[in-house]
């Protein structure tokens, strides 16, 4: 097959999050099955990528576009300008036997203007955001909870002129959990045009792990300190101030304990800190700044448990990555894959209490630590090996096609 891949970040935009990464290896598996693939994205977020911009690159076999955006002040406010992809779409549109749009952005809309106006069939994956993109304004309570209220007319306008056409106009939307496909139901998308699809990870990237010890040498943590890994953006959805509470806590009844907190800000990290200076808990906690590849494996490899507290979260990449290590993993209920998370580690609400509870737990038994970490590693490669998921995407790009 001939496939369009679209998404608004790509390698190297590994601080976009993750549908960078998940595009990427998707896109390196269906190359490798034998398949034609073309990525069209756009030039970085945050940041310019040191790229050639608007022509095809290769990216490890992967032809690509990196699309120039028009500002790059407006890549946060409001999303992606790639003002070069309407003149390569145009003439490549039918060279593509089927597209796939990661995520409601411009880029997208831009990709479904001339698919549609060619008939090329295209799904459509959320990666989690489709409900609240539709469905109105987010914001947070004090108690950390989604308050979702009516978007201000500009929104709307975005909403009803890019948003919507794209959405609606899909063959097929993947939802990554069950909970996502109530999500589209709620925004009206037809059932039958649902599918779900889980995540995966390439396997193959944690036959050799770090040894034990690497991480803490690095960054002076002793031996016989307890670690507390969070992993992800910083950002307010992901519950960090729950676990810096909950962790201000913990050190009342346990004093050997380090917590490190590994991304890159996403415009929370300010009031992060003064959550920090207030608990008085500054020489405690390390923050790292974003890590990837080998020295990401390293701090996995070396924390006792990984806790991933969200106020929402549909299908966090990190636990998968956190289990292929053998890390055992303790997130809220507000997470999509807390059924599978509970098989093997611990969730609980989104309370003070219950997350120290849960770590204090993991971190003094040894044991307990080593059975979970073990079970994780065999639940990963059951249920969510890449090779997994990506047979269930190509079945249903042949599906859309045959039809």
């Amino acid at each position: 097959m001939r496939i369009l891949q679209v998404t608004n970040f790509f390698k190297p935009s590994w601080e976009a999050g993750g549908p960078a990464k998940i595009t990427y290896e998707l896109s390196k598996k269906l190359l490798e099955r034998g398949h034609e693939v073309t990525v069209y994205t756009t030039d970085g977020f945050k940041r310019r990528l040191n790229v050639e911009k608007n022509r095809p690159v290769d990216v490890d076999g992967i032809r690509t576009y990196y699309f120039r955006n028009l500002s790059k002040s407006l890549v946060t406010k409001i999303s992606t300008l790639p003002y070069y992809a309407p003149l390569i779409a145009r003439k490549e549109i039918t060279d593509f036997d089927i597209i796939h749009i990661n995520e409601l952005n411009m880029l997208g809309f831009l990709v479904h203007r001339y698919a549609k106006k060619y008939k090329i069939p295209y799904v459509l994956q959320g990666h989690g955001s489709l409900f609240f993109k539709i469905s109105g304004r987010v914001t947070f309570s004090s108690e950390g909870n989604i308050v979702i209220t009516k978007k201000r007319l500009l929104g709307r306008m975005w909403n009803v002129l890019f948003e919507r056409p794209t959405l609606y106009n899909a063959s097929k939307i993947i939802a990554l959990t069950e909970k996502e496909a109530e999500e589209c139901k709620k925004i009206n998308v037809d059932e039958n045009r649902i599918v779900i699809i889980p995540n995966g990870i390439n396997l193959n990237l944690y036959e050799n792990l770090p040894k034990r010890g690497e991480f803490r040498s690095k960054y002076s943590i002793k031996d016989n300190e307890r670690l507390i890994l969070y992993l992800g953006r910083i950002h307010k959805i992901k519950g960090i101030n729950l676990l810096i509470k909950a962790f201000a806590s913990l050190l009342k009844e346990l004093k050997d304990v380090r917590l490190v907190i590994v991304g890159p800000d996403d415009g929370f990290m300010p009031t992060l800190m003064k959550h920090v200076r207030e608990s008085n808990i500054d020489n405690r906690i390390l923050f790292t700044g974003p890590l990837y590849e080998k020295e990401k494996l390293t701090a996995y490899v070396d924390a006792d448990v990984y806790v991933l507290p969200s106020i929402y979260e549909t299908f966090p990449n990190t636990i998968l990555e956190a289990w292929a290590c053998g890390t055992p993993v303790i997130v809220t209920n507000r997470c999509g894959i807390a059924d599978f998370v509970d098989k093997v580690g611990y969730v609980v609400k989104y309370n003070e209490d219950q997350l120290r509870g849960a770590i204090s737990k993991i971190i003094s038994d040894e044991e307990l630590r080593k059975r979970i970490g073990a079970e994780s590693k065999k639940l990963v490669r059951k249920e969510f090996s890449l090779d997994k998921v990506i047979g269930k995407i190509e079945a249903l790009y042949e599906t859309i096609l045959a039809k």
